[in-house]
């Protein structure tokens, strides 16, 4: 598979399914801000993480990648991938695990901490972004989008609760809002 097909020299290109599109089109900032959320758990994954959080984040990854075939669709034809009710489900799961061992919140912290946790607010953020950005974009005809915004809303939470993980892990404070 070549990496360049030249599909796209002139502002445009193509959907899941068929059909073009441009490339200033708020269906592909959408598709971007995912591509972003992706590489942004790509940089976390590349700091020295337990074993177990590392396939948790190489997982969402390829999820990630997922949603963003779901949103790519065009308006001849769809992909053949679904999102479930058990995917963020999963995340559910992910971040009751994770809030077994952090100290209960009791105010508002401020994103940050050691640079691990700091890069996962990051990627946080965009996450939110990126969930803003497929409401906007993605075509409203699309019956898998409801499992779509559920899913990114869940990992938003979850990736607070890995910040929060990672700073407790360096035994690093949280700072507060004041």
């Amino acid at each position: 598979m070549k990496i360049y097909t030249r599909g796209g020299d002139q502002g445009e290109t193509g959907l899941v399914g068929g059909g073009r599109i441009k490339k200033t089109a708020p269906q592909i900032s959408a598709i971007g801000s995912l591509d972003e959320l992706n590489a942004h758990l790509g940089v976390i994954r590349s700091f020295d993480v337990r074993a177990d959080l590392d396939q948790m984040l190489q997982g969402i990854q390829s999820r990630l990648f997922d949603v963003g075939s779901i949103v790519a669709e065009g308006p001849t034809g769809e992909s053949n991938i679904e999102l479930s009710e058990q995917d963020s489900v999963a995340l559910e799961s992910l971040i009751d695990m994770l809030e077994q061992d952090l100290v209960p919140l009791k105010k508002f912290i401020l994103p940050g901490g050691n640079p691990v946790a700091a890069q996962t607010h990051l990627a946080r953020v965009v996450c939110r972004r990126a969930e803003r950005d497929v409401f906007i974009g993605a075509p409203t005809a699309n019956r898998k989008l409801p499992m779509v915004f559920k899913y990114l809303n869940r990992l938003s939470d979850f990736l607070f609760v890995l910040a929060r993980t990672f700073n407790a892990s360096h035994d690093t404070t949280e700072s507060t809002w004041h």
